[in-house]
């Protein structure tokens, strides 16, 4: 029986017409893994993302656009990628990149532990008390800067309040709220510095 022959029964249902597709197919699976490396994973991970894909291509092929093995060939690299795409991407670093904690070690005595530290990327108290001081700062220098309506503008600015509803609530034009703007990013420039 062709591929195509076999495709067609895998679809209706015949699980001897499936395995014998998986079967076949395993070497070319095999030899697209080769080629890619995943994050966190091992060879036989990558493996199974491909007979994922050629599952897919088995499920999904209609015979129109080309043969099955270059149908097949292109979902099991597009599967991989997309593994490899989603284990190398920031929100999974942490869990790529984990490692098992161990509580002891196994020693003869069993005194000896094992003190895990995890590093942290969040600020220490005394970091967070000296931001603090440093944005009051900048704050009261902004305060000295502007006036009193470029205050209230950068303030329903920075809320996302647009052009029309600043004028409304400030009581002023559009015109003026664009030159307000202006003149608070032209004050304002000293924070490029800090």
């Amino acid at each position: 029986m062709t591929d195509e022959e076999l495709v067609g029964m895998a679809q209706q249902g015949q699980e001897s017409a499936l395995n014998e597709l998986l079967k076949k197919y395993k070497s070319l699976v095999n030899q697209i893994a080769r080629s890619y490396f995943l994050t966190g994973g091992d060879m036989e991970d990558i493996v199974q993302e491909g007979m994922i894909g050629l599952y897919k291509a088995i499920m999904h092929y209609n015979g129109k656009s080309a043969s099955f093995k270059t149908f097949a060939s292109t979902c099991i690299k597009h599967q991989i990628q997309s593994a490899v795409r989603v284990a190398s991407s920031e929100k999974n670093k942490i869990l790529s990149s984990a490692l098992p904690i161990i509580d002891q070690l196994n020693s003869e005595d069993d005194e000896e532990k094992t003190e895990v530290i995890f590093p942290s990327e969040l600020p220490s108290p005394d970091e967070r008390i000296l931001e603090k001081e440093r944005i009051d700062e900048i704050m009261d220098k902004i305060r000295q800067t502007l006036s009193k309506l470029e205050l209230k503008v950068l303030s329903l600015y920075l809320k996302g309040y647009s052009y029309n509803e600043i004028s409304e609530k400030c009581n002023i034009s559009k015109k003026s709220v664009d030159n307000a703007l202006s003149r608070i990013k032209s004050k304002l420039s000293f924070l490029k510095q800090i």
